[in-house]
């Protein structure tokens, strides 16, 4: 039996350690002591969290395979992934991509053989940050996942097709996060402002509606920023009550910045939005798109490249002018940089936009070259060849050809090809729809009639 002493001395430390806990937890950022405890309380996702969706029927069934959360910051991933062990009853690891290293991974995956050798258990393995590890670093994980050793689970912000290895990528569900609604973002905020234990509620605050409304949406989907903004204000208030305004959240909040990874998928996002915008013929959503490349800090001579493609291959004949347009705007660009281009790609866009579209230039050559490539090569027909070179003539090059300038109307009725072809189909849009009308014309005097 303990002494008192003894018994003392035992409560007194523990004491301590439940202080220190204490005092740990509350150091902690808000949004760091707000994560949720349970999945009950882990708001949005419910695309694939939602009952009957495939990762909440995963988890019910406690048979958790390999799986890569991919979404932007502030959406869940690495709260759910701790709460997957939680759920699941499984041992769990963190490693971060960007502070480990092979070694790092080794010696975790040698715990996990003995958790797996003692337990008979698989231990999930959560690596944040994916993305950041190299090739060799992500193939040193494919054994034992491969054959079951640990459950992995990675968090990526970047799109995991560019970034995963292939191998990696196979074995692995991929579940994408999407930006946390505004509603939900109010949820959050208000569980935080009321919480005793974790969050602010020890403390009277009036949060007015237009603030409220304002940090919803200002933080696009990202609980993390909402809930850094709410603390800011709260902390930094001198009101009794505390009353957060929208000018004191707008102060708390900081400044908008929009990521951007000139070789990642939202590169190719934004310049998809863009060129799909304007061949919709939506001028007002071409220029958004348009506003978030430059915003973004995208190449300038890359948006060029794309309006002169788009010229050529969603609008063509329909409007030619279109082409050398957006040729005139490329090289202003280059002339002027920013930020006077962005005047000049705005009148690029919104010409291109409501110009009338057309793809049959674009649909034209794809079919002539795949005749070239898929059937039998066409021989230049005699009277088409080259006739300039002495002995040209002893060979028939050039005989017989007809010269379309010396004929009544420019169209000499005569062979080009050799056989029946029809690569070019205009629309009635625009200009095509005059060349069209020609077009008919000229086939018909081609054959004689």
């Amino acid at each position: 039996m303990k002494s008192p002493s003894r018994q003392r001395s035992t409560n007194e430390a523990d004491l301590f350690a439940d202080a220190e806990q204490n005092n740990f937890q509350l150091s902690k950022p808000l949004a760091a002591r707000m994560r949720p405890r349970s999945l009950e309380h882990f708001v949005g996702q419910q695309h694939f969290l939602g009952p009957g969706k495939l990762l909440r029927r995963l988890i019910d069934s406690k048979r958790l395979s390999s799986i890569l959360l991919y979404g932007p910051p502030g959406t869940g991933k690495t709260t759910l992934a701790s709460l997957l062990a939680h759920e699941t009853g499984g041992q769990f690891r963190t490693l971060s991509a960007v502070t480990s290293g092979v070694k790092e991974l080794r010696e975790t995956l040698d715990w996990a053989r003995d958790e797996v050798a003692v337990t008979g258990k698989r231990p999930i393995l959560f690596i944040d940050e994916i993305h950041r590890f190299n090739r060799s670093q992500q193939d040193a994980l494919l054994p034992d996942v491969e054959s079951g050793v640990v459950t992995f689970v990675g968090a990526t912000t970047s799109n995991p097709f560019f970034s995963v290895n292939g191998a990696l990528l196979s074995r692995s569900q991929i579940f994408q996060f999407q930006p946390i609604e505004p509603d939900d973002i109010r949820r959050l905020v208000m569980r935080a402002i009321t919480d005793r234990r974790d969050g602010l509620g020890y403390l009277e605050i009036v949060v007015e509606e237009d603030a409220m409304e304002y940090l919803s949406k200002i933080v696009e989907g990202d609980a993390r920023k909402a809930l850094s903004a709410i603390e800011i204000a709260v902390l930094s208030s001198q009101s009794k009550p505390i009353r957060v305004t929208l000018e004191l959240i707008r102060e708390s909040i900081q400044a908008k910045t929009i990521q951007f990874d000139a070789s990642g998928d939202q590169h190719y996002d934004l310049a998809s939005a863009l060129i799909k915008s304007i061949r919709g013929s939506d001028c007002d959503a071409s220029l958004y798109w348009l506003a978030r490349a430059i915003e973004s800090g995208e190449d300038i001579r890359f948006i060029c490249r794309r309006l002169v493609i788009l010229a050529s291959e969603d609008i063509g004949n329909a409007d030619p002018h279109s082409l050398p347009l957006a040729i005139a705007a490329m090289q202003a660009c280059e002339f002027i940089g920013l930020p006077e281009c962005q005047l000049t790609l705005s009148q690029a866009v919104i010409y291109l936009s409501l110009a009338p579209k057309s793809n049959a230039a674009t649909t034209a050559i794809a079919k002539a070259r795949a005749d070239v490539r898929e059937g039998s090569l066409i021989p230049v027909p005699i009277h088409l060849r080259d006739g300039h070179y002495a002995g040209s003539e002893r060979l028939g090059h050039g005989i017989g050809y007809q010269y379309s300038h010396e004929t009544e109307n420019g169209i000499a009725a005569q062979e080009y090809l050799g056989v029946d072809r029809v690569y070019y189909d205009p629309t009635d849009r625009g200009m095509e729809s005059e060349f069209s009308m020609r077009l008919a014309m000229i086939r018909q005097q081609l054959k004689g009639g």
